[in-house]
């Protein structure tokens, strides 16, 4: 159960301990003014009740049962500072208050000092006078909050995705059909072969994932996940790709609710039946919460890429990145430099920067619209022996589709992409768009 979760359990069973305590002989007497504050907290309006009592907080502090009213208006306007005053003057006059001692243990949970809020919760459960109802609520949220206390137990999540569409370009390559080499230019044009030109394609992909964590302690927890996706084109073995990524780590949550996270990630890529890349690395990421939900994160990342048959292309890859990240809108910022191992394929190092937006906007209780557009610039390091000049890239990519909830956890997927790369060397400037429809399902 979250926080939240608790808090409103809370308050219910709060309410009914409440309604006993007023009911006895002791509250026969309440005047006019706490009933009327009470009777607004009921009804929703605490800030009413707060208004009400706080002039006459002066010269009536001291009387439970005005103390008692002010706390609860005041704890639920938003004023906690003022609501545990009250509450302990209550419970300084009279420490077997079930309700109050209650009350105040909800305040130091809102506050979030959930150590406190346990404590007193275990002083109210030893009161022999406190209803069964309410001692069962209280003892589940007891539970609730060792559970809390502990660093949240553990946690399995996943997914499964099946899609299929038509890929205009699966070999991301040059519509063009014959190109000059400068190093050859006296033998005139060359022809491209078929695996050096764009071809299109139908195709389906499916991918999938799970995800676990554990808590280790109050604010560490240890977590991993793996990845898997396999991408077939109908009539293009060649061009058929798949991943297999793990990722393990640990994270630290502080006092305020920041993160920072360590982490160590391994991937395996195919293209066609043959492995193709491995890559292996580091990642390292501090994430502050804002209010609203909101969050702003900075990381650092290190990777070991080593190709198949290809070792000209083997690198060292840096980098770094800032996310903002809210509940519809994401936005990042990164960039580093990869560095090929040996010198004789320095012509593939090359400096990056990434931008990027995502959105994920409701439309309705169960349809959401779902788009992103990321601009990504290259600059390779030296010159490329055939085309004689040092290569530079600039992509942009775009998306868009829609999210359609169709049953629990399962949505379906309707999404189109775009993307065009500019390079000065014609052989790698491209375009590509894909449509696809797809079925996702979360658990």
């Amino acid at each position: 159960m979250q926080t939240r979760a608790i808090l409103r359990a809370l308050t219910l069973a709060g309410t009914g301990l409440a309604a006993c305590a007023l009911a006895a002989p002791a509250r026969a007497e309440v005047d006019e003014t706490v009933k009327q504050a009470l009777a607004l907290h009921g009804a929703g309006k605490a800030e009413e009740a707060y208004r009400l009592l706080q002039p006459q907080a002066e010269k009536r502090a001291g009387d439970p049962d005005f103390d008692y009213a002010l706390g609860l208006a005041a704890a639920d306007s938003g004023h906690r500072g003022e609501a545990l005053l009250a509450l302990q003057r209550v419970l300084a006059l009279q420490p077997n208050n079930a309700a109050a001692r209650a009350e105040i243990a909800r305040v130091y949970a809102m506050s979030g000092d959930v150590d406190t809020a346990r404590a007193q919760f275990d002083t109210v459960l030893q009161d022999p006078s406190l209803p069964d109802p309410v001692r069962q609520r209280f003892t589940r949220m007891v539970r609730d909050y060792d559970k809390q206390i502990a660093g949240g137990g553990s946690d399995l999540s996943g997914f499964l995705d099946a899609s299929a569409g038509y890929d205009s370009n699966i070999n991301s390559a040059t519509d063009l059909t014959q190109i000059t080499i400068p190093l050859f230019a006296v033998f005139g044009p060359g022809a491209l072969g078929p695996g050096s030109r764009a071809s299109e394609d139908g195709y389906y992909e499916i991918s999938g994932g799970l995800s676990a964590v554990t808590a280790v302690g109050r604010q560490d927890r240890l977590f991993a996940s793996a990845l898997g996706s396999w991408h077939d084109n109908f009539e293009s073995g060649g061009f058929d790709q798949g991943s297999v990524t793990g990722t393990a780590g640990f994270a630290h949550s502080f006092a305020n609710r920041d993160t920072l996270s360590l982490s160590g990630q391994v991937q395996q890529f195919w293209l066609g039946t043959d492995s193709y890349r491995q890559a292996f690395g580091a990642i390292g990421q501090y994430t502050h919460l804002l209010d609203g939900g909101r969050a702003l994160s900075v990381s650092a990342q290190y990777f070991r890429l080593n190709f198949d048959r290809q070792p000209l292309l083997d690198a060292h890859r840096v980098g770094a990145a800032i996310t903002y990240a809210e509940r519809t809108f994401v936005a990042s910022l990164s960039g580093g430099h990869e560095e090929t191992v040996r010198q004789a394929g320095d012509a593939q190092s090359n400096s990056y920067a990434d931008a990027s937006i995502g959105i994920e906007q409701p439309l309705g209780r169960r349809l959401a619209f779902v788009g992103g557009v990321a601009l990504n610039a290259r600059r390779y390091d030296d010159i490329d022996v055939l085309f004689l000049r040092k290569r530079h890239d600039e992509r942009i990519d775009a998306s868009a589709g829609l999210k359609l909830l169709v049953a629990d956890n399962v949505y379906i997927r309707p999404r189109v992409t775009y993307t065009r790369n500019f390079s000065n060397i014609a052989l790698y400037d491209y375009d590509r768009l894909t449509a696809s429809v797809g079925v996702r399902f979360e658990f």
